[in-house]
């Protein structure tokens, strides 16, 4: 079991800095309370945001017959609104004096207000209109979460407190679609329902991170050289962006947003699935559980195993285990026992990438700019698989899903054989401002 830190807060209401307690020989906590706070926090929003992604497929698709290019658009929107905005969250929040906290509330807050308002969304213009602001809430507070995280972990163990994060989050992302089908199966308008109820849901994952979060997270004192005088004043936009002229972190971006160009949204595959598998519609919400299930029993396992080898490496192989997934779908097997495989693959994809991928993001990004440094590297994937979407959405209606599924893996075997040649040869190094534990 992972030891927490108690401390959570100073005299005057901010955090006071994780310095290791040496007096009664104990050891700095490998996950920090901060981490579980902001675990929870995801949980519980997780819940919520499932419930909505579960049935919205079939919502579009079968209940308000929207074609495969039209559900493209929505799921488009899904990803590249967010994209849009995710710079601007990490930003505000390192220029706020690490004000991450505030940042995310806001984001976590607009996404909760949004889900009552999809009660309302029947045609497909309020439907975009209501997405697009419940991902504005999803791209503000990406990036300060994950700036949390890393500022309240040592750089030795953020493998490992990213997949506990991820870990936790994913749990509710296993509750969100059975939740979804039991509201579903409960009562005869069932879309309205499984909407209501989401957004109640999200209301508490506000109240947790208002409750629990502390308000500054500091980096960890153990692992920091006495640090240089504080610039005078907070970092600049143009200083944000000018990260990517750190040669690491420009080749993550880079990569991250090539495989990202090539991945194919959970959407799109849970429908070629259900297709594949003659599986029956009310039972579409539960598909994403085995990804999810997956997931969860592998991210902190993976997690700490990238802090012990290599987390690029790891986040490469990922994209590896997918291309197989996107084989079996392609394959002749089909029946329960292919949908069971490909979601296996599906869920291993996500913890050898979602939670490593940040980790590997942080250690080469300064401490002062960690909500900017994770937003650049997530904009860039997350802008690609919006460009994904569109395509796969416009490429299916042309040409039908197989096809569009056989070229897609066909460039993501591309795509990853030249990310490994543009990461080769590199290392994980520290920021300037932290040593090794």
């Amino acid at each position: 079991m992972y030891l927490a830190d108690s401390r959570s807060t100073g005299s005057r209401g901010t955090e006071a800095p994780a310095v290791p307690d040496t007096r009664s020989g104990r050891r700095p906590a490998t996950v920090p309370a901060t981490v579980l706070a902001l675990g929870a926090v995801s949980l519980i929003t997780d819940v919520s945001s499932e419930m909505v992604t579960a049935v919205l497929p079939l919502y579009v698709v079968a209940g308000l017959g929207l074609s495969p290019l039209g559900f493209g658009l929505l799921d488009g929107i899904n990803n590249g609104v967010g994209a849009l905005v995710r710079l601007a969250g990490g930003h505000l929040a390192d220029r706020g004096g690490r004000r991450h906290k505030v940042v995310a509330g806001l984001g976590y807050g607009l996404s909760a207000l949004c889900k009552p308002l999809l009660l309302l969304a029947h045609t497909l213009p309020v439907l975009s209109a209501v997405l697009a602001v419940d991902r504005t809430g999803k791209g503000l507070r990406t990036a300060p979460r994950d700036a949390m995280i890393s500022l309240a972990t040592q750089p030795a163990h953020r493998g490992r407190a990213f997949g506990v994060h991820r870990a936790m989050d994913t749990t509710g992302a296993l509750l969100g679609p059975l939740v979804a089908f039991a509201v579903l199966r409960a009562t005869v308008d069932g879309y309205d329902a499984v909407f209501a109820v989401s957004g109640c849901v999200a209301v508490l994952g506000v109240l947790v991170l208002v409750l629990f979060v502390p308000r500054r997270i500091d980096a960890p004192a153990a692992v920091r050289r006495p640090p240089p005088p504080e610039p005078v004043h907070p970092p600049q936009l143009r200083e944000a962006i000018g990260l990517l002229r750190r040669p690491e972190l420009r080749r993550l971006t880079v990569c991250a947003a090539l495989l990202g160009l090539t991945t194919v949204s959970d959407s799109f595959l849970y429908l070629l699935l259900q297709r594949a598998g003659n599986v029956p519609a009310h039972l579409f919400p539960l598909l994403p559980l085995g990804t999810a299930a997956c997931f969860l029993l592998l991210a902190v396992p993976l997690g700490a195993l990238a802090d012990r080898v290599s987390r690029r490496r790891l986040f490469l192989a990922g994209h590896g285990v997918l291309l197989l997934g996107y084989g079996l779908v392609l394959s002749p097997w089909h029946g329960v026992p292919a949908v069971i495989a490909v979601l296996v693959l599906h869920g291993t994809f996500y913890a050898a990438t979602d939670g490593v991928l940040a980790a590997a993001t942080a250690a080469v990004v300064p401490a002062r700019q960690q909500g900017a440094g994770q937003a650049l590297v997530g904009t860039g994937q997350a802008l690609a698989r919006f460009a994904c979407s569109l395509a796969f959405g416009a490429a299916w209606s042309l040409w039908g899903g197989r096809t569009a599924l056989a070229v897609t893996a066909a460039a993501l075997a591309v795509s990853a054989v030249v990310a490994v040649f543009v990461l080769r040869g590199t290392d994980e190094t520290l920021t300037t401002d932290e040593v090794p534990a």
